[in-house]
């Protein structure tokens, strides 16, 4: 499957996905695929803010709903996590590398793409890496307050990102399409990586929309000190067209973490077992 996945034309493939999830008409052909797509990944739309699947304009607004109010309630913990998913790893960073899976470690440079200088402000810190499959609510939140400084975008491959191809493909989630934001917080630098995978149709921010795809070189937004925007602490701050993976990069160094690796999570929960935010 990983040999096919290499050889598919993963772009062409996922910005075909991407058009066909965004037509409105015919209705019956967005109504079917939406509860088709339900079916398959037994998707319960009771948290939604929408309840039927002839609610959505589209099948990218059905992937992308947003949860009613009160359905997450944010932790009273500095940390919380970003997204719904599988807590797939977490722990300190060694040597300036991250685990992608048992045996495979990448590094925190190659996953920003940036400087060594960046790299090494996180290179005693700490990671956790989020799953999101198909059934989960695909909006990433924030997981501490902070203000953002630099986005990046950076092209790459469009591999899967499910259990079977991150513990095949080395080095994957820092090969993939991937927008990382920087933000600068009160527990140091922190980076959040959305990363694309195959049929991802597109990373989407709330301060800039959608992330234009495509090859060619790395594209950087820089925000002055006094332009930053600030979010808050569980704010939404971005969201997938499809399934993928979130990596949070810290560099904080002594975070105790609420969940093991494997565990099930939701966005907003507990990231960390600290004293609640004030109290350190």
């Amino acid at each position: 499957m990983t040999a096919l996945q290499a050889i598919l034309p993963q772009h062409l493939l996922s910005r075909l996905v991407g058009r066909l999830a965004q037509l409105e008409r015919p209705m019956w052909l967005k109504d079917f695929l939406i509860r088709r797509f339900m079916a398959r990944y037994d998707i319960d739309l009771t948290e939604a803010t929408c309840s039927s699947s002839e609610d959505f304009p589209h099948f990218n607004a059905f992937f992308t709903r947003s949860l009613r109010e009160g359905v997450r309630p944010l932790a009273d913990s500095q940390w919380c996590h970003p997204a719904d998913g599988v807590l797939s790893q977490c722990g300190a960073l060694s040597s300036s590398q991250l685990v992608q899976a048992k045996g495979r470690t990448y590094s925190v440079r190659a996953l920003l793409a940036g400087s060594e200088e960046e790299a090494g402000r996180f290179a005693k810190g700490c990671f956790a890496t989020t799953y999101l499959s198909p059934r989960d609510y695909h909006r990433v939140h924030m997981p501490i307050r902070g203000h953002l400084v630099r986005t990046r975008y950076i092209p790459g491959d469009l591999f899967s990102v499910n259990a079977a191809t991150v513990e095949r493909v080395d080095g994957l989630l820092a090969r993939n399409e991937r927008l990382v934001c920087f933000f600068e917080t009160d527990r140091g630098s922190v980076a959040v990586v959305m990363v694309g995978a195959m049929i991802v149709a597109g990373i989407a921010t709330v301060w800039g929309g959608r992330e234009p795809p495509g090859a060619g070189a790395i594209r950087e937004q820089v925000w002055k000190v006094d332009e930053a925007p600030l979010l808050e602490a569980g704010q939404e701050m971005g969201r997938f067209f499809l399934g993928s993976t979130v990596v949070l990069v810290t560099e904080a160094a002594d975070l105790q973490w609420a969940n093991q690796v494997g565990d099930a999570v939701k966005v907003r929960s507990a990231l960390t077992i600290d004293a609640p935010a004030g109290h350190h």
